[in-house]
C-alpha cells in the first residue's frame, strides 16, 4: 500500500511538470464540503465501547480548502490544501489537513459544462487532541480518486461539485492521561463531497 501511494505521488508530480509548459489556463479556487473518516482501531481499543465512536469525530464535518492549478481543453492539474477539525460529544477532538496533487480528465456534456474524473496523491496530517488524552499526530501518504461536474459561468469564473475518496497511511495514539485507556488508530480512508468556485486567469 505504501509503495503504491509513493508511486502515485511521484507520478502526479511528473505529470504536473510535463503539462505546465503546455497549459493555457491557470486558476485558483476555494472549496467547501463535508468530510467523513473511517478509522481502524488497535486491539486494545476495540474493547473500549467509547472508542467505537472515533469514526464519528470527523463525520460529515465542514471542510474548507484552497487550490491552484493549470488546465487545457482535455484536463487539469492542481495542488490543494484542505482543513477539517471536529469533536464528538466532548470526548474526542481531531484535526485533519490534506496537501494533495490531482489530475482530472474532462468529458464535455454541454457548451459550458464538463464532467471530470481523476486521481489524487499527496500527504495527510492527522492530529488527536482530545480532552483527557495525550496529544498525538502523524503525517501519512494518501492516494485516491475523484469525480464531479465543472460549469463555466464566464471566462474568468467556474463552479464545480465533486466527490473524492482517499486511502491513507496516517495513524495516531489515544492514551488517557490517567492510563485507563491506551492504544492507537489508523485513518484507513477519508471521503469528501464538496462545492468549489474557481477564478481563471
Amino acid at each position: 500500500m505504501k509503495t503504491t501511494l509513493k508511486l502515485l505521488t511521484v507520478g502526479t508530480t511528473l505529470a504536473f511538470a510535463s503539462l505546465s509548459a503546455l497549459a493555457q489556463d491557470r486558476f485558483v479556487g476555494l472549496t467547501w464540503g463535508e468530510t467523513s473518516n473511517n478509522m481502524d482501531r488497535s486491539s486494545s481499543l476495540k474493547g473500549e465501547p467509547e472508542a467505537r465512536r472515533l469514526d464519528d469525530t470527523i463525520n460529515n464535518s465542514g471542510t474548507w480548502g484552497v487550490r491552484a492549478g493549470i488546465q487545457d481543453d482535455t484536463g487539469r492539474m492542481y495542488l490543494s490544501y484542505e482543513y477539517v477539525s471536529d469533536t464528538y460529544s466532548g470526548s474526542y477532538k481531531m484535526r485533519q489537513q490534506n496537501l494533495l496533487g490531482s489530475y482530472d480528465l474532462f468529458l464535455p456534456v454541454a457548451d459550458n459544462t464538463r464532467l471530470f474524473g481523476g486521481v489524487t496523491a499527496g500527504l495527510v496530517k492527522l492530529e488527536q487532541d482530545s480532552p483527557g488524552y495525550h496529544r498525538d499526530s502523524d503525517l501519512g501518504l494518501a492516494g485516491g480518486l475523484q469525480v464531479g461536474v465543472l460549469h463555466s459561468l464566464a471566462p474568468e469564473f467556474s463552479i464545480e461539485g465533486g466527490y473524492r475518496y482517499l486511502r491513507t497511511t496516517a495513524d495516531a495514539s489515544l492514551n488517557a492521561r490517567d492510563r485507563s485507556v491506551g492504544g492507537s488508530f489508523d485513518l484507513k480512508s477519508s471521503d469528501m463531497a464538496y462545492l468549489g468556485l474557481n477564478y481563471h486567469f
